[in-house]
């Protein structure tokens, strides 16, 4: 079986982000670049039907700016046999059309049984990519799960939702994203970060994705503002109307 596994890496949300106010674009170089940790909890999900099933191969794809390629190699030491990369200048300030559009050019170009994602990512937080992905793939798409099992065939998972929880079913080949209710990753020892020096990683352009972008498929912030430092909350002295206060405070403020 192949599974492709989808990494993003994204500024660590350990630390401030902010938009760049000249290009209106996240300021990437604000904040260190890490592995999206949701995708890190989707490639262990393939790493762990590996171990239990021989000649499972998983390949990492990423799309990204050249830091891109460190936040791959750490995919190939936890244990992916070998990562693309999608790098191209006229993916900057893609948005989830395009995205999901060379996601996709990129795993056929691939091949695969199986694909798992993140449900959102900390950066963009849009949601859409894997159901996206899965469309422009024609394969089902079974996303937001709790549980994943996989068999040879299909992919079965839970799905929680207001309305409840209950189990879905896809044959393979299929998309799925997965929630943090699935288990941590296991951490890139020294003998699978030595090793992922010598595992295959190719880098594509949209060419040879067969690819090109329009300006429409563009989404360019027109104008930033910084938000506003933080001022002294209001404090209500109950004198007998503290009640009163706090709602006209919130009525001021148009919070009711």
């Amino acid at each position: 079986m192949k599974i492709v596994v989808l990494i993003k890496e994204v500024p660590d949300t350990w630390g401030d982000r902010r938009l760049n106010s000249e290009t209106g674009l996240l300021d990437r170089a604000g904040a260190e670049p890490v592995v999206d940790e949701i995708n890190e909890r989707a490639l262990e999900v393939a790493l762990t039907y590996a171990d239990a099933q021989t000649g499972t191969e998983i390949v990492a794809l990423a799309i990204g700016p050249a830091s891109v390629p460190t936040s791959l190699r750490k995919a190939l030491g936890m244990g992916a046999d070998s990562a693309v990369h999608v790098l191209d200048d006229a993916l900057v300030g893609a948005d989830i059309t395009l995205t999901a559009q060379v996601i996709a050019a990129a795993i056929k170009r691939i091949g695969f049984d199986l694909v798992i994602a993140g449900n959102v990512s900390t950066d963009g937080g849009g949601s859409a990519i894997p159901s996206m992905v899965a469309e422009l793939l024609g394969v089902p798409g079974a996303t937001y799960l709790n549980a994943v099992e996989i068999t040879v065939d299909a992919v079965t998972g839970r799905r929680e939702t207001e309305a409840g929880s209950f189990g879905v079913k896809a044959a393979l080949p299929a998309v799925i994203s997965i929630t943090e209710a699935l288990p941590d990753a296991r951490f890139p020892n020294f003998k699978g970060i030595m090793a992922a020096k010598k595992k295959p990683f190719e880098t594509l352009s949209l060419g040879d994705l067969d690819i090109t972008p329009t300006e429409e498929s563009r989404s360019i912030v027109l104008n930033v503002t910084q938000r506003p430092a933080r001022t002294a909350g209001t404090v209500i002295t109950d004198e007998g109307d503290a009640g009163q206060q706090l709602a006209d405070f919130l009525a001021k403020n148009q919070l009711i």
